[in-house]
C-alpha cells in the first residue's frame, strides 16, 4: 500500500483556511474535512474528501460523532519508523494523516454572548480535542495546527522540504496549550453553574497582551495576561491613544488607581496614584473641579504619578494637567481640544477606558502570587457605611464584660460610640475618605473634608505612624478634616494626634481591647467616632 499524503482540516475558525488548504494542494496533499469546513473549501474549487469516505460512517447525531474512527486515529497516532505499527496500517487499508489543521468548536465565543447552559454544552468539542491530541503525541509524524498564525510558517517549511522537527514540536506545544485553556474555561463555567467559588482544583485562562520591556525592575523579565471574559471597565480593555508602551509598573499602578475610582460611581471623581497607593482624591460637580481637588491634596506627590478620571477630560483639566509631569491619564473620554493639549507632552500616556466605573465582574477574584503557591479570595466589595447610614446616627449598645483577668471593660457595638454624633457634613466627608482607606495600603490612615483628602498615610508598621504621617502631608488642611483608619486602634495615640491636629470626627472599624480609651479620648475633645465594623487591610 502506497501511503498518500493527507491532511485533515475541520475548524470552526475559517480565516485563512482556504489558501492554506489551496498551499496544502500545491505541495502534493490530499484533503480529508468535515461539514461546514468541507462546504467551504469546495466552493473555493478544493477536491475534498469527506470524513465519512474515510471512516466508512456518515457523520451522525447531528454531527457529535464524525471523526472518533481508528480510520483516522490509527493514521494519526502509527509511528512511521515502527515497522510493527507501519504493517498494521498496511493490513487495515488505513492510510497515515500527517497533517491536521483543527480549531475547535467556539465555547469562548458562546460563553461571551451569554448563551444559555444547554447551547454551551452543545459547544464542548469532543471529536477536536481528541484528534489534535493524538497529533501532537506523536509531534515527530504528524505537524497539528490549531491557530491560523502559524499557516504560513507551516506552508513554506512544505516549499523547502518538509515541516521541520523544531516546528513540530512548537505546534504540539500550541496544541496542549489550546486545549489546556479551553478545558480551563470549561470547567470554570461548569463551577459557576453550580455555585462553586473555590474548587478542589482550579485553572485560570489568560491571553498574552503584550510583552514588557521589563518587570518590576530592569534585570526583571515580565509579560502582561488578559484575564478571559474580564475585561470591561479594566485596563484590559484600554484604548491607548498617545505615548509609549506601558511599564509593568505603570500597569500595577493604574490598577490601584482604577480600582479607587469605581468606588463614586458617576460622581465627577479624580484619583490620583503613586506606586499603587492613592496621593490625592476629589471628587466634583466637574471633572476640573474634582481635578484640582485631587491635585492640591498633595502636589508634590501627584509628580509623575497616575490620574484615573471617571469623566470626559476636557481642556481646562488638560490644560492643568500639562502643568505638572504625570505618567498615565485614563478616563472615558477627551474632547479633541484636551487631546491636542495632552499630546503636547511627548511622555505622558493616555488611556481611553469605556465604563471605566463598571464594577468588577461577579466571577473575578483577587489573587496573590506566593512562593510555591496562589493565594484566591473574593474581592473586597464591602463598604457598610454606604449600606447602612444608620450607623452615623444611632448610638453603639455598650455590653461591660469582665476579661479573664477578672478586669472590666466596655465592648462596643457598630454605630455612633462617642456622646457627640457627627454632622452632616462630616458623615459626608467621613463616607468620602472611608472609600480611599479601603484602597490604601495597610496600614493606613486617611484624613479630609468633603469631596477630597487632605493627608494620606500608607503602608506604615504601625498605626501611629501612618498617623503621624498623614497629619503632616496635610498640615494646616488637617484641622477641620475627618480621620478614616483600615482597622481599629490599638492604643488611644492615633485620636492624640487628632486632638492635637484639630480633626473632628473618626470612622473605624472598633473592635480593640483598648476601644473604651480611644472613646474616653475622642469624648474629652469632642471628636465624633463611629464603628463601623468592616476592615479593611490591603497588603
Amino acid at each position: 500500500m502506497i501511503m498518500k499524503k493527507r491532511a485533515l482540516v475541520s475548524v470552526s475558525d475559517k480565516a485563512g483556511v482556504v489558501d492554506f488548504c489551496k498551499g496544502l494542494v500545491e505541495n502534493g496533499f490530499e484533503i480529508i474535512s468535515t461539514g461546514g469546513t468541507a462546504k467551504v473549501l469546495k466552493e473555493a474549487g478544493l477536491k475534498v474528501i469527506g470524513i465519512s469516505e474515510i471512516t466508512g460512517f456518515p457523520e451522525c447525531l447531528d454531527g457529535r460523532v464524525k471523526t472518533l474512527h481508528p480510520n483516522v486515529h490509527a493514521g494519526l497516532l502509527a509511528m512511521r519508523s515502527n515497522p510493527e505499527h507501519m504493517a498494521q496500517l498496511e493490513k487495515l487499508n488505513i492510510n497515515t494523516i500527517d497533517i491536521v489543521c483543527v480549531n475547535l468548536y467556539p465555547f469562548k465565543a458562546t460563553l461571551a454572548k451569554g448563551a444559555d447552559f444547554a447551547e454551551c454544552i452543545e459547544n464542548i468539542d469532543i471529536g477536536g480535542p481528541t484528534m489534535i491530541r493524538a497529533a501532537a503525541k506523536n509531534y515527530q509524524d504528524v505537524a497539528v495546527i490549531v491557530d491560523p498564525k502559524d499557516y504560513a510558517k507551516v506552508l513554506e517549511e512544505l516549499k523547502n522540504g518538509g515541516v521541520t522537527l523544531e516546528t513540530k514540536k512548537y505546534l504540539q506545544y500550541k496544541v496542549f496549550a489550546h486545549t489546556a485553556v479551553y478545558d480551563s474555561l470549561i470547567s470554570n463555567y461548569l463551577a459557576s453553574q453550580l455555585g462553586i467559588t473555590f474548587p478542589e482544583q482550579v485553572t485560570f485562562a489568560y491571553e498574552k497582551a503584550q510583552d514588557m520591556r521589563y518587570g518590576e525592575n530592569p534585570q526583571q523579565q515580565a509579560v502582561f495576561y488578559n484575564e478571559e471574559f474580564i475585561r470591561k471597565g479594566s485596563l484590559s480593555s484600554a484604548k491607548q491613544l498617545w505615548g509609549k508602551e506601558l511599564s509593568y509598573n505603570n500597569i500595577n499602578d493604574a490598577n490601584g488607581a482604577l480600582e479607587l475610582l469605581k468606588e463614586y460611581g458617576d460622581t465627577p471623581t479624580v484619583v490620583a496614584c503613586k506606586h499603587a497607593n492613592p496621593c490625592g482624591v476629589g471628587t466634583g460637580k466637574s471633572v476640573h473641579e474634582a481635578y484640582m481637588r485631587a491635585y492640591n491634596s498633595d502636589p508634590v506627590s501627584v509628580f509623575g504619578g497616575i490620574l484615573a478620571i471617571n469623566g470626559t477630560v476636557d481642556k481646562d483639566t488638560a490644560a492643568e494637567i500639562n502643568k505638572i509631569f504625570i505618567e498615565i491619564v485614563m478616563a472615558p473620554d477627551y474632547t479633541a481640544e484636551a487631546l491636542e493639549i495632552l499630546e503636547a507632552k511627548k511622555n505622558i500616556r493616555l488611556l481611553k477606558i469605556d465604563d471605566i466605573s463598571a464594577k468588577r465582574e461577579a466571577t473575578a477574584f483577587d489573587m496573590k502570587k506566593v512562593y510555591g503557591g496562589l493565594l484566591v479570595q473574593q474581592y473586597d466589595e464591602s463598604l457598610i457605611c454606604d449600606e447602612n447610614m444608620d450607623l452615623f446616627k444611632n448610638k453603639a449598645s455598650v455590653e461591660e464584660i469582665t476579661t479573664a483577668s477578672g478586669k472590666k471593660r466596655k465592648n462596643y457595638g457598630l454605630g455612633v460610640v462617642t456622646d457627640r454624633a457627627p454632622t452632616a457634613e462630616e458623615v459626608e466627608a467621613l463616607m468620602f475618605n472611608w472609600k480611599v482607606v479601603k484602597h490604601t495600603k495597610s496600614n493606613a490612615i486617611v484624613i479630609g473634608k468633603v469631596g477630597r483628602t487632605t493627608g494620606i498615610g500608607m503602608g506604615q508598621t504601625n498605626r501611629i505612624w501612618a498617623a503621624q504621617q498623614a497629619i503632616a502631608h496635610a498640615g494646616a488642611e488637617a484641622k477641620g478634616s475627618v480621620m478614616a483608619s483600615d482597622a481599629f486602634f490599638p492604643f488611644p495615640d492615633c485620636v492624640e494626634e487628632c486632638v492635637k491636629a484639630g480633626i473632628t470626627a473618626i470612622i473605624q472599624p472598633g473592635g480593640s481591647i483598648q476601644d473604651e480609651a480611644s472613646v474616653a479620648a475622642c469624648n474629652a475633645a469632642g471628636i465624633a467616632m463611629v464603628f463601623v465594623g468592616d476592615r479593611h487591610f490591603k497588603h
